[in-house]
């Protein structure tokens, strides 16, 4: 067994080479499971690959004017904005002053951008902690959809047959098509590591030769996967079973929406992390777990050796403790609930980007401090250790402490800079 620092090292130098998370990394060297990619990669020159799916019989070719290449899955922040820049750039979907696609950043600043959340179920056999810093519990991609101003085709049904047929209906038209999956179910993923029946949403960009579907799953790589594998994993999500969208237009926001909607988006994100908006479909007494107040209750939790609710008495267990930092750790870095710099970062270019609209322009005074923010939430995430021993924990969730407290005093401050900023537009 190799020591904790050297497991940790191991750990990221593997992350950096295969592209996968924390928690999936560490376990593949505990387990002796060689290096490998994450599923079978498209071969090279599949259709789909370089510029979306390739026409074949029923399916004229695309024009080149009308529907752009789908970009490389590669160099993403957040997924979903990500997975759904793509879908909109292959669309033709654009900014209504620079005529370039909707970037990253503005879709995720639209879908509600950033917050916090910190909950941690206890288990009899073990103890997950979720730290999310991502906007929740809003529907992030349903807010995405909507904001994004864009013609969105919406379907959903209960039979096989007919999601099969819905998504033979959209690929036809030469589009992208969102499904949304349950992940344990793709083929490529390590039924170990998935998180139950976690949904996720793919993009399916074509039939490949073989009669295999083209998928974008935002690992960098288009993957294949066969019809019956993607309805079974497709069938398995409780919620939005068979869900399906796609852009059929191009059409996309005029200037006077679009500002609509960003103030929207940032109104909604600033209430939530400053406790002034209610919580969507969530207990009230889970109020205290979320925004600012949520970054101070971990504090608390951290600091607590005493009480049950306190980390050092819910993690006295090297197994709990190990397993309950992992996953804090997985949740910070894997870019659908959380990913570099808390999306301090990505918000910061979300607010630059809205400032270039005319009439938002000094949004981009409050974007100085989400990108110092950044850098202390990758302060916090590179300190974590999941392989601490349990003798040390609670000195180790002391210090973990002594960074949230300040991190709560500058989230605090960032959010009600925006807010004053808001008040000068109006908003």
């Amino acid at each position: 067994m190799a020591q904790p620092k050297q497991l940790k090292k191991l750990t990221r130098d593997r992350m950096e080479r295969t592209g996968e998370s924390y928690t999936t990394a560490r376990k593949a060297i505990l387990d002796g499971r060689p290096e490998r990619p994450s599923a079978r990669p498209a071969p090279a020159g599949t259709p789909g690959r370089a510029g979306g799916p390739a026409a074949g019989p029923g399916r004229p070719a695309a024009d080149p004017d009308e529907l752009p290449e789908y970009p490389a899955p590669a160099e993403v922040t957040q997924y979903d904005a990500g997975l759904w820049h793509r879908v909109l750039t292959q669309a033709g979907v654009v900014h209504p002053l620079t005529g370039q696609p909707l970037s990253e950043a503005l879709l995720a600043g639209l879908a509600g951008g950033i917050g916090f959340m910190v909950f941690v179920f206890d288990e009899e056999s073990s103890t997950a902690a979720t730290v999310v810093t991502r906007a929740h519990p809003e529907p992030y991609t349903a807010n995405l959809l909507t904001r994004s101003g864009a013609t969105v085709r919406e379907q959903r049904t209960g039979s096989a047959r007919l999601a099969a047929q819905y998504l033979d209906a959209g690929l036809d038209t030469g589009r992208a098509v969102v499904v949304r999956v349950s992940r344990v179910l793709l083929p490529w993923v390590d039924a170990g590591i998935a998180d139950g029946d976690e949904p996720v949403d793919v993009a399916v960009l074509g039939e490949h030769d073989e009669g295999e579907l083209i998928i974008d799953d935002g690992s960098g790589e288009l993957q294949l996967i066969d019809p019956e594998s993607l309805a079974a994993a497709r069938s398995r999500p409780k919620a939005l079973k068979n869900w399906q969208a796609w852009i059929p237009s191009t059409g996309g926001p005029d200037a006077d929406a679009l500002k609509k909607n960003i103030l929207e988006a940032i109104t909604e994100t600033t209430g939530r992390l400053l406790g002034t908006r209610e919580l969507h479909d969530m207990p009230e007494h889970f109020a205290a777990n979320v925004g600012i107040a949520g970054l101070r209750t971990w504090a608390g939790q951290l600091r607590d050796t005493t009480s049950s609710q306190g980390w050092t008495r819910l993690l006295a267990g090297q197994g709990r403790l190990t397993y309950a930092l992992g996953t804090v750790v997985g949740f910070l870095t894997d870019g659908r609930y959380g990913g570099p710099g808390g999306l301090r970062g990505l918000y910061a270019d979300f607010l630059d980007e809205a400032a270039e609209l005319p009439g938002l322009e000094r949004l981009g005074a409050a974007s100085p401090g989400y990108r110092e923010l950044a850098g202390q939430w990758d302060e916090l995430a590179e300190m974590i250790d999941p392989e601490i021993e349990a003798e040390a924990r609670s000195a180790h969730f002391a210090a973990l402490a002594d960074r949230v407290e300040p991190l709560a005093e500058a989230e605090e401050k960032a959010a009600r800079r925006l807010v004053e900023v808001l008040a000068t537009l109006g908003a």
